[in-house]
């Protein structure tokens, strides 16, 4: 698995006399501040009224391999202007450097010095980063080198600890997007369990995987009642990957992490119809994340840290032994529930993982939960294009939410922020003596009011985190994240790029 290298740049000049640099990359609203470049931007500027409106790529006898790429973000000044605006403007350069055939491009940024542009650079590296990447199946079928020619980026004005940051996490969101993005039968869940193993191979993280049905039906039953269909096929049975990292010194704060691994979603028996099934390779975004966030922690060593994370990577099919609506099972933490629709899955392999999670919160040093799905359309409906943090009142206490969003404004990996209210915990009660929860109602979700903050209240209730409330002797902050409007990265849920997020957001949070 590899990456464009970051390498630290001292100055446009340096990358100038740098003969390992082949194209230049400028990022800027404008293009009146490059004393060097200047002669040539204007001239370029006199007969060409495309520069400054959007990417150009200029012939320049200066330039590195003579490749001057001019790429504007637009505005920056207005109050909803943000980071994102160099990300798009990188995603774009990078694009136009790579199609005129250059391998090492140096990126330049200019940005205004405020604390909302603070990381553009960092940020313009990760943006050209995305747009170079492909999927895995396709890099395994015509080689790393000719689908991904790009080996090193250069970043101008950043420091050497900057660049090994903007690696790390570039890194991380590899591993989030190759889980993310590859086709179902090349990352089916004993797949995606080997390529976790296969990640963390010599680095601080220890990697367990369980896939005994006997041991899986016991302990997870909420997963296993997704899985029952699947397991006629070797390939597709389940697995649970529980990811444990330590880092040096007194460990100040313990992360816990479930996620959604649907490696394919149908449906199951309430299929999708209507052509809704293309993409749902794709609903495994939630546990790529995690592995991804993990990945970046493991290479910048964090210390005073310790991270659990549990993956379910579970295949939902269709088949005569799939389960149904109306059933009732019994969760890990002893809850009773009623199965409402069986495309409501995700909470289910959620639910159990949580409660796992939960037992190793209790005895933890300062605990955090996390759970990362992509769970509803309706929080695609809501937010469009963010991930929606709806958090626990523990949480909300510290200001967990908040300061998680304020950090991935920073970072090109933004959030908006849900409540959870009562009419969530109203909406998934029991309606009969047989059962504690209903999972979900019948309709679509991105139809259901409060659609994407009802199921946080069921994770809750169904893992037993409603006995750790905010008034209770042991609160537990706990904060889901669902990323069903940001995990791919252009709206195309079958052809788009993964966006990783929130792996940029965690990462700065936890890490800077």
């Amino acid at each position: 698995m590899s990456y464009p290298l970051a390498i630290a740049v001292s100055s446009v000049q340096a990358a100038l006399n740098d003969s390992q640099w082949d194209a230049l990359i400028i990022i800027a609203s404008d293009f009146t501040a490059v004393p060097e470049l200047q002669f040539e931007i204007n001239a370029a500027a006199a007969i060409d009224s495309r520069i400054g409106k959007e990417t150009v790529l200029l012939l320049s006898a200066k330039a590195p391999g003579q490749r001057l790429v001019l790429s504007p973000t637009g505005p920056l000044d207005r109050d909803y202007d943000d980071v994102r605006s160099f990300y798009d403007a990188a995603k774009q350069g990078i694009t136009q450097a790579k199609a005129a055939g250059a391998k090492s491009p140096a990126l330049y940024v200019i940005a205004p010095e405020t604390d909302a542009y603070q990381y553009a650079a960092e940020v313009a590296y990760l943006g050209a980063c995305q747009a170079l990447w492909q999927p895995l199946e396709g890099r395994e079928a015509r080689g790393e080198a000719t689908i991904e020619p790009v080996t090193q980026i250069g970043v101008i004005g950043v420091s050497e600890h900057q660049s090994r940051y903007m690696e790390a996490v570039e890194a991380g969101k590899r591993v989030a997007r190759d889980l993310c993005g590859t086709e179902p039968e090349r990352m089916a869940p004993r797949r995606f369990a080997d390529y976790c193993v296969e990640t963390f191979a010599g680095t601080d993280v220890q990697v367990s995987v369980e896939t005994k049905v006997d041991t899986l039906q016991k302990d997870y039953p909420l997963l296993m009642a997704v899985a029952r269909s699947s397991l006629q096929v070797d390939r597709h049975k389940p697995a649970v990957i529980r990811l444990e990292y330590q880092g040096e010194g007194e460990i100040e704060q313990t992360l816990l992490f479930a996620g959604k691994g649907l490696v394919y979603d149908t449906g199951g028996a309430d299929l999708k119809t209507g052509g809704a099934m293309a993409g749902m390779s794709r609903d495994k975004g939630g546990a790529a994340a995690v592995a991804g966030f993990i990945k970046t922690v493991a290479l910048l060593k964090t210390k005073g840290i310790r991270i659990i994370a549990e993956i379910g990577a579970v295949r939902n099919s269709i088949g005569s032994d799939a389960f149904v609506p109306d059933e009732i099972i019994t969760s890990h933490a002893g809850v009773r529930v009623r199965i409402g629709n069986t495309d409501a899955e995700g909470r289910l392999v959620l639910a159990d993982l949580l409660s796992h999670l939960r037992e190793d919160a209790k005895t933890a040093v300062n605990p955090t939960l996390y759970s990362i799905a992509t769970l509803t359309g309706h929080a695609a409906r809501a937010v469009g294009p963010y991930s929606a943090l709806v958090e626990n009142g523990a949480a909300r206490r510290v200001g967990l939410s908040a300061d998680l969003a304020l950090v991935g404004d920073l970072w090109a990996d933004p959030s908006e922020i849900s409540r959870s209210r009562r009419e969530d915990f109203s909406f998934i009660k029991g309606r009969s003596s047989a059962d504690d929860l209903l999972s979900c109602n019948n309709a679509p979700s991105s139809v259901t009011p409060r659609g994407h903050q009802f199921p946080m209240a069921f994770l809750v209730a169904a893992a037993g985190l409603d006995q750790h409330g905010l008034n209770t002797e042991q609160p537990l902050p706990y904060c889901h994240i669902d990323i069903a409007g940001s995990g791919v990265d252009g709206g195309d849920w079958q052809h788009g790029k993964p966006s990783a997020a929130p792996v940029a957001a965690l990462a700065a949070y936890y890490c800077l």
